[in-house]
């Protein structure tokens, strides 16, 4: 079988329709539909099947996938071999984080990595940790969270590691009646009019939590994802909000542990299965897992 059209059969698990396969390989969408044809010949089955409108891998299709991550996978590993023997750097890591997560770790993860001959091209994505998968079609590693009640993220041709845990704090402003409190039941807060995040993010999650513990429904009146504007509404009076600890640093907002419910996110680093056996990639990740103990240690 051909390895770039094993290529291309894995882009299309990846992303699901040959118009985004070639947009991501700079092909046109009838050659990449040319291209899997040839593949399912030379494997004897077919390789995808109709699904309404679109196109899904058959049984043997998701089969073929597994052993294509394994073949390009011994390849990769091969080129990072060869590029060890000469003067090359050891590689470019393509590293996907959520904002505030990445404010946490990032900084010290580039300077643990500042002499390995790594190179990390990171970028923000803030997406919930079941849009994981579908990242990783253009990144290598993706730092990830959520809810600490919730199971660990699990996929097919998934790895996940978990780096650390970081308490969710009620967000108060300063002249809050419930400032002075050193924790807030969560029963304690049935009138007030909440900040949170979209759907599917620990924040929220938690928020679902004190629904549960209370039997009411919060009053969400804003949905913001950055974490700023939120502290900015909630120290001018416009609502109180959960906030991740460490990613609070407003002089007119003050936190409170929350009682009567589990409150907390923990960090998950997803990749590829074996993928760290590219040293650029075990470097990165090994400086992720560091810099995640240290911030544990300090806090």
């Amino acid at each position: 079988m051909n390895v770039e059209r094993l290529r291309i059969l894995r882009e299309f698990a990846d992303r699901g329709t040959a118009g985004a396969v070639a947009d991501a390989l700079s092909m046109t969408p009838s050659a990449v539909s040319q291209q899997l044809k040839i593949l399912a010949r030379e494997a004897g089955v077919p390789l995808l099947e109709p699904d309404g409108r679109r196109l899904r891998l058959t049984d043997a299709g998701a089969a073929l996938v597994l052993r294509a991550d394994e073949v390009l996978g011994a390849l990769d590993r091969a080129s990072a071999e060869m590029a060890s023997y000469g003067a090359s750097p050891r590689g470019r890591v393509r590293v996907a984080l959520f904002p505030s997560g990445a404010g946490l770790l990032l900084p010290c993860v580039l300077n643990r990595l500042h002499d390995s001959g790594t190179q990390v091209d990171a970028r923000d994505e803030d997406v919930p940790a079941s849009s994981v998968p579908a990242l990783l079609a253009d990144y290598d590693v993706v730092l990830t969270h959520r809810d600490d009640s919730a199971p660990a993220t699990a996929a097919p041709r998934l790895e996940v590691r978990t780096l650390m845990r970081e308490p969710i704090d009620l967000l108060l402003p300063l002249t809050h009646r419930l400032a002075s409190e050193e924790s807030v039941d969560v029963r304690r807060l049935v009138d007030e009019e909440w900040i949170s995040v979209r759907d599917g993010f620990p924040v929220d999650d938690v928020l679902l939590s004190v629904a549960a513990a209370t039997g009411v429904r919060p009053r969400v009146i804003q949905r913001i994802n950055d974490f700023r504007v939120t502290e900015e509404l909630v120290a001018r009076g416009h609502g109180v909000a959960l906030m991740p600890r460490y990613a609070v640093g407003h002089p007119g907002v003050i936190t409170r542990p929350l009682a009567g419910v589990r409150a907390g996110r923990i960090y998950e680093l997803a990749t590829r299965p074996n993928a760290t056996t590219l040293p650029a990639i075990a470097a990165t990740v090994d400086a992720f897992e560091k810099e995640a103990a240290a911030v544990s240690r300090n806090v």
